[in-house]
């Protein structure tokens, strides 16, 4: 099914990327492509969909075959019937303004009659339990919602291969258990499923193979026994994540509605938060200096309109935020604060990561430290939009770290990242609660809240 001899490819300017893979995938099986950040990934799995090297520029070499598809002589346009694909990001790959003529958009380009369309629509949302998504604007969703859209567009046309890049980045547990056994029925079907995942414990379920990059290279290939039987210490020691999050959601369920403090610096008093209408009851949380709190939730739930709320971002239905028992308006909250948004793009500004890091700084501050810390040093002088997705995000999170602000809110921060860089940013964090800055992280990451928030709030009880 798909077929890579010694491929090689290369972004225009740069040294070779991917180098000299050799893999050989069937018809029906399901592989999982690990690694750290930066380490192909995410280009591997662009030269298996066509996308590189006709729409992602750069030099290949090599065979790369997928179906009969030869990438680089094949046009792009044969590769839409035969796989459907789920970016890092999907809102890169979203062009209607609902979700159902998203969902319906390749079909139609496609050819296929309209009333087949819209019954395959209505059998998947009820498989896949999201017919709460259907009816509804594109730009009302939250970023999970917008993956399980994106996933169910990839798969309506019955592509023989789908490609999924972190596909659970913005999900959370329900979601996940939803998209695990849908991959779980497509494999039965026959579907051939490239993943490529930092997330490793939902997929011992169906991954038949675990591809490990490092440095675009394969460095092993492990089989589905293999992989259950690493522990924490072998996968921490190749930059991976855990196979077994069960001690992960023990130390979650302790920390869970632990008080944040009694009488903060920063409270919320019966603060409302939503568009025209409330997405929940009204909320009372107090927190004081110093303290990470993790914010946990169902996809949909209001996290990121709640961090926007309290940042000043976004104006509350009523209720108030106080800052040291005054009523803040919102320009005093955004002042005071730092988000790192879930979608780093719109927060890049500068021609190069050190330029964006330093970002209003004085000259003479030194970052240094803080590029070793997260790993930023041999990117400096790269152009941010030029970076993958978890490179991006430990540039946002430098920003943040440097910015000098009293409270700062992550939202997913961690969605891109490996275990090695999750650590890091969880030493970071830890530094700068030291210092007594409040940090609040919007999160689905159960490795990041476990090992690093002093309390944790189910947002979705209020």
């Amino acid at each position: 099914m798909i077929h890579l001899k010694n491929t090689s490819f290369s972004y225009h300017g740069e040294n070779t990327f991917i180098k000299d893979i050799n893999l050989d995938i069937d018809k029906g099986e399901c592989i999982l492509i690990c690694g750290m950040s930066g380490s192909g990934k995410t280009t591997l799995s662009r030269i298996i969909n066509g996308l590189a090297p006709e729409y992602i520029e750069g030099e290949l070499s090599g065979t790369a075959i997928t179906d009969d598809l030869l990438a680089g002589e094949s046009n792009l346009n044969e590769y839409v019937p035969i796989v459907g694909s789920v970016f890092q990001n999907p809102k890169t790959q979203h062009f209607a303004t609902t979700t159902e003529n998203e969902i319906a958009l390749v079909c139609e380009n496609l050819g296929i009659n309209p009333d087949l369309i819209w019954k395959r629509i209505l059998r998947l949302a009820d498989i896949y339990e999201t017919e709460h998504l259907l009816n509804r604007s594109l730009f009302e969703l939250s970023g999970g919602e917008k993956q399980q859209i994106a996933f169910l567009s990839a798969i309506l046309h019955e592509p023989k291969v789908i490609v999924l890049d972190e596909i659970t980045s913005n999900l959370d547990q329900t979601a996940i258990k939803r998209l695990s056994k849908m991959i779980k029925t497509l494999k039965e079907k026959g579907m051939t499923i490239v993943l490529t995942e930092h997330r490793l414990a939902w997929s011992l379920d169906f991954v038949d193979r675990y591809i490990f990059l490092e440095n675009g290279v394969i460095d092993s290939i492990w089989s589905n026994e293999e992989m259950r039987e690493m522990d924490d210490l072998k996968l921490h020691n190749h930059g991976l994540r855990t196979n077994n999050l069960e001690s992960y959601r023990i130390k979650i369920n302790e920390l869970l509605n632990r008080p944040a403090t009694n009488d903060g610096i920063l409270q919320t008093n019966d603060l409302v938060i939503g568009y025209k209408d409330a997405l929940l009851k009204p909320i009372n949380i107090s927190f004081d200096r110093g303290q990470i709190i993790g914010i946990l939730g169902p996809n949909g739930t209001g996290k990121s309109t709640f961090a926007n709320t309290l940042s000043g971002l976004q104006a509350a239905l009523s209720g108030d935020i106080l800052w040291n028992g005054k009523k803040q308006s919102a320009r005093q909250m955004t002042k005071r604060t730092f988000v790192v948004m879930q979608d780093t793009n719109y927060q890049l500004f500068t021609e190069s990561v050190e330029e964006e890091i330093t970002l209003g700084l004085d000259e003479d501050t030194d970052i240094k430290p803080l590029l070793e810390q997260l790993n930023l040093t041999k990117l400096r002088d790269k152009h941010p939009m030029s970076l993958s997705g978890g490179e991006k995000q430990r540039v946002a999170i430098a920003s943040a770290v440097q910015s000098g602000k009293e409270l700062i809110i992550y939202d997913e921060p961690t969605s891109g990242l490996d275990y090695y860089h999750m650590n890091a940013f969880g030493k970071e964090i830890k530094k700068l609660a030291s210092s007594g800055i409040i940090q609040i992280i919007i999160t689905h990451d159960e490795e990041l809240a476990a090992e690093f928030c002093d309390t944790i709030i189910d947002l979705s009880k209020f």
